[in-house]
């Protein structure tokens, strides 16, 4: 995991609001979102694991899942999981990627590439112009 410093963190805003201005620069709410706190995930690569840009937020009024809450975002971080390697069921390729896809991280925190790392910092830099009040 790799903190991004943003203007973004301590922004205040209604998760309609966060939704309707991410997900068409292709953000979604990641899986395992809870009442109180959800992030906003961008996958940037899926190759051998794969790379998000997450946003953090928080509910500081409703639930997250009602709709109606007002959240707080975070500090944006890269993540980066590496799947296991070397499964191989009879050689066939395609049931090891389907293996691979749904088996637990190899490393859930694995070393991000500075192609990555430059990726979002310019996603971040993107974020706050469109999140930037005014």
């Amino acid at each position: 995991m790799l903190e991004l410093r943003s203007q973004i963190s301590g922004l205040e805003m209604s998760v309609k609001e966060l939704e309707q201005q991410l997900e068409p620069l292709g953000f979604m709410i990641g899986n395992g979102w809870e009442y109180d706190h959800a992030y906003m995930d961008y996958q940037m690569a899926d190759d051998n694991g794969y790379q998000f840009l997450r946003i953090p937020f928080s509910a500081s009024v409703g639930e997250i899942g009602s709709g109606n809450a007002t959240v707080v975002l975070g500090t944006p971080f890269l993540l980066a999981h590496r799947y296991q390697s070397g499964i191989d069921h009879e050689g066939i390729t395609a049931y090891s990627a389907l293996w691979n896809q749904f088996s637990s991280p190899e490393e859930k925190d694995a070393y991000i590439d500075q192609v990555y790392v430059r990726e979002g910092v310019m996603l971040v830099r993107e974020l706050e112009q469109v999140l930037s009040p005014g």
